[in-house]
């Protein structure tokens, strides 16, 4: 007798440059597919310290167990990509939004997701923080505080770190497999 495979799709949101193709890069077990382009605006690669950006998607996949696999699904970061939330978002149990801990518009765009994730979507969210190594970073305290949310799973993440991408993920399956 087959057992049969449970298939889970999480959402990763937030600001540009906040880390979510990095996140699916170091996560994804399968050849991520990554829709960048290089950044045309001076200004964004200067403020964004990067050179490409994601114009559609990132998709990966992420065995657990056996039966047991996640995939990821990243969003644009940039405002004139917003129209692919919507269509990232149909179906999913779960989000991690990722804040840069150094950019205080990342924390207003994480609050922002995370009432639009709760109204259209009622899933359970995590906060991602990142950058928390850099200078001028926010503690996860001061975080929390401005996202004016006390029960908000709050966890510090380094997407170039696999165990704190996977400590973030699990923790948010726990929260939506609870439901």
């Amino acid at each position: 007798m087959f057992k049969r495979k449970k298939v889970f799709k999480i959402l990763i949101t937030g600001s540009f440059g906040s880390g979510k193709t990095t996140l699916v890069r170091t996560l994804s077990q399968i050849e991520p597919v990554l829709t960048e382009k290089r950044i045309s605006s001076e200004e964004e690669r200067t403020v964004a310290g990067k050179e490409t950006t994601t114009v559609a998607m990132d998709v990966g996949k992420l065995k657990i167990s056996d039966d047991l696999e996640v995939h990821l699904f990243s969003t644009p970061g940039q405002e004139r990509f917003s129209f692919m939330f919507d269509v990232l978002s149909k179906g999913i149990i779960g989000a991690l939004i990722l804040v840069d801990a150094t950019n205080r518009l990342s924390m207003e765009v994480a609050k922002s997701l995370a009432d639009k994730v709760r109204e259209l979507y009622g899933v359970p969210i995590v906060f991602g923080v990142t950058k928390l190594d850099l200078p001028d970073a926010k503690s996860l305290e001061e975080i929390r505080a401005h996202l004016e949310d006390d029960d908000a799973k709050v966890v510090p993440l380094d997407p170039r770190r696999p165990e704190d991408g996977k400590r973030a993920l699990l923790e948010l399956l726990s929260l939506a497999l609870e439901e």
